[in-house]
């Protein structure tokens, strides 16, 4: 079983904000599978189901970004699922809009989201699929462009960079799976 935790912020208010990429791409990957986000539990809005023939589970927390660990946690307790199992797809402001990069393990990059899950769970061993929104000018207004909406002309990037986000997600699940095998004949033998 795997968990895929898009971050993000719970409400209307927040639906089309950079902050929430994260919420945008794994809507799209239930949506893609037939996995209704419907159940509300362990500080999560989520869904059960396959993708690729792996078991998942699809969740946005409805903790606000700064407490994602806390859903995080939850979850990961739930269903017994090791940290390693887990890909989080959150908004990267170092990344320029439309970029994505995957990452297995490493720091939070100032993503507090990403900080949460690591304080939370105790470590960083969890794979992340990064998506660029871009840097405001000022760096002092960070908080107000990540919760500032697209504007229209962003709207074409995005929606490309959500649909290859997707592919990257399903993708990352088999890499994932391939790396636990590798560690399993490497510790056997």
């Amino acid at each position: 079983m795997y968990l895929i935790l898009g971050l993000g912020n719970p409400g209307p208010q927040y639906e089309l904000t950079r902050h929430n990429v994260g919420f945008m791409v794994v809507d799209n990957l239930a949506e893609k599978h037939r996995i209704p986000l419907n159940q509300h539990k362990h500080r999560s809005l989520y869904g059960q189901g396959e993708i690729e023939g792996h078991r998942v589970v699809i969740a946005k927390p409805m903790t606000y970004m700064n407490e994602s660990g806390r859903a995080a946690q939850a979850l990961l307790n739930a269903w017994n699922i090791p940290p390693e199992r887990m890909v989080v797809v959150h908004d990267d402001i170092d990344l320029v809009l439309g970029k994505i990069k995957r990452k297995f393990q490493g720091g939070d990059a100032g993503q507090k989201g990403v900080l949460s899950c690591i304080e939370r769970l105790g470590t960083d061993r969890f794979a992340r699929i990064r998506l660029g929104i871009g840097r405001p000018e000022n760096k002092h207004q960070i908080v107000d462009y990540v919760l500032s909406p697209f504007s229209e002309g962003e709207m074409e990037p995005l929606s490309d960079m959500v649909e290859t986000a997707v592919e990257r997600v399903e993708a990352i699940l088999t890499e994932i799976e391939t790396q636990a095998n590798q560690t399993t004949e490497e510790n056997t033998e």
